[in-house]
């Protein structure tokens, strides 16, 4: 087997080969892989043995990936993908290259467990919108991502496959809920991933596990077909990515209108012109939101690592003013919880017809569940008038900053064992959420949100994000942004878990 092959990258120049240096496939970003596939220096086949060896190796301690297909079967899609270049046919820029699906998502031949025991039998009819792109873009799907029961809590544990630790510490949480997908990544058991994100799924475990995370504008990935196209438009699924170029590529393809989704935006994400170099940055307004004057209770150091990452960006040109975010804080939580009650307790209550399901499903579904039945269309209405309030004012904000700025989580990764953080300092967590209050703005207003890598724990090996939040479908703007970012600490996001 072809375990590698010539390549050098830098800073200038991230994606062309040279031979200079050799590395392991699993190495490689995404794009990188596409390439030398397509250029017939590594074939289909040692891509797949190359993951495979990687996951059979790491996973029993990872978690991450779960329901994998035989290697057997994944093996001889490989050798048909380098049948299909042979003959000069590429299916896409994923050609031949693995995949796993977050386990919210479905894919043919996979069961959608979403983590539960409930459904662990569950067989889907057909791939999710955004799993038949990926696939339309060549990709070989050979599993799920492991995630939180039915998505719920940031942090990765269920009944069913059990908790995956975080890519850095095994002893402390991953995040979530693409837990499984951004360990997966980290630990280059997978080449590129995708998430979810209704309150940081996507961002939170992007933070705490060094690699970039994107929750796109509302609608620019069609999430579904699902049993309610109108109302049920906070989570939106998008990309994970251990480089910017393979993010916005991957977002690309998940993205486009699609009349089963009569919300989702039309037109082509054009990311081809994104410039890898720090030029974005040069005036760049950035609003930086700390903690929300106090409003936010955050665990120490985590603000300096933000504000690390901010001067990063202000030596490179970008303009960085602390911003006040001039809206009642605690009307928005109300808001959101109302909101979120009244989307998850339908799905809890489709569940419970189920055998046992009452008594199978985590505490958290039942407690979102018995709280829904409680709202009336007024409390849901009211809700829905506050969050447009709020979109109507942040598009005055953007009048004066480009990007807002805030932590992506605020606490560090917290001991595995735990199901959620209980107090932040002197102050209680009054729900099982509440510590991820940092994550909800962007997702209210629809707006789009990236994750960057920000830093690490003063005595931990723990990494920490900053989220970007973009203005209102502003998301190759927005990446604009994050490659500048990587072009300026280029050599430090390079570091990954040992």
């Amino acid at each position: 087997m072809t375990t590698g092959f010539h390549v050098t990258i830098r800073a200038d120049t991230l994606h062309t080969f040279l031979p200079a240096m050799s590395t392991d496939i699993t190495s490689l970003s995404a794009s990188e892989l596409s390439d030398a596939i397509h250029a017939r220096q590594v074939s289909c086949v040692d891509v797949m043995q190359a993951y495979l060896q990687r996951i059979e190796r790491l996973n029993p301690v990872c978690n991450a990936i779960v329901n994998r297909a035989a290697d057997e079967t994944l093996l001889a899609e490989a050798r048909q993908c380098d049948e299909q270049l042979s003959r000069g046919q590429s299916r896409g820029w994923l050609h031949g290259i693995p995949q796993a699906i977050k386990d919210t998502g479905h894919a043919l031949g996979f069961p959608s467990t979403m983590g539960s025991r409930v459904l662990e039998k569950q067989m889907p009819r057909a791939d999710s919108i955004m799993t038949a792109r990926m696939k339309a873009a060549g990709c070989i799907v050979i599993g799920k991502t492991n995630m939180p029961e039915l998505g719920l809590g940031s942090h990765t544990f269920n009944d069913l496959f059990g908790p995956t630790p975080n890519a850095w510490d095994t002893a402390v949480s991953a995040g979530g809920s693409s837990g499984g997908a951004a360990v997966a990544l980290a630990q280059r058991m997978l080449p590129v991933a995708d998430g979810s994100d209704f309150m940081g799924s996507l961002r939170n475990p992007a933070g705490w596990n060094h690699i970039f995370g994107m929750r796109p504008s509302q609608g620019r990935v069609p999430y579904g077909p699902g049993v309610d196209v109108w109302v049920d438009q906070l989570g939106t699924e998008g990309p994970m990515a251990r480089c910017v170029r393979d993010l916005a590529r991957l977002l690309a393809t998940q993205s486009g209108h699609d009349p089963r989704q009569p919300l989702s935006i039309n037109g082509v994400l054009d990311v081809s012109t994104i410039p890898y170099t720090p030029e974005a940055l040069k005036g760049l307004r950035v609003g930086w939101l700390g903690d929300l004057e106090g409003h936010l209770a955050l665990e120490d150091g985590i603000l300096g690592v933000c504000e690390d990452a901010l001067r990063a960006m202000q030596n490179a040109g970008a303009v960085v003013e602390a911003t006040n975010l001039g809206y009642d804080r605690q009307a928005l939580w109300d808001c959101w919880l109302v909101w979120r009650r009244a989307l998850v307790g339908p799905k809890v209550a489709a569940l419970l017809p189920l055998p046992n399901a009452a008594a199978l499903l985590k505490p958290e579904a039942m407690w979102e569940y018995e709280n829904s039945l409680k709202l009336s269309y007024m409390d849901f209405q009211r809700a829905s008038q506050r969050r447009s309030s709020f979109y109507h004012h942040l598009l005055k904000v953007f009048e004066k900053v480009d990007v807002l700025a805030l932590p992506v989580a605020q606490v560090w990764p917290f001991p595995i064992e735990e199901r959620w953080p209980q107090r932040i300092g002197d102050r209680p967590m009054d729900t099982y959420h509440r510590w991820m209050e940092c994550t909800i703005y962007a997702t209210l207003a629809g707006l789009p949100a990236i994750s960057l890598p920000a830093g690490f724990h003063p005595k931990k090996p723990w990494p920490m994000g900053i989220q970007l939040i973009g203005k209102p479908q502003g998301d190759v703007e927005l990446l604009q942004v994050a490659a500048g970012y990587e072009a300026v600490r280029w050599d430090w996001l390079q570091r990954r878990p040992d």
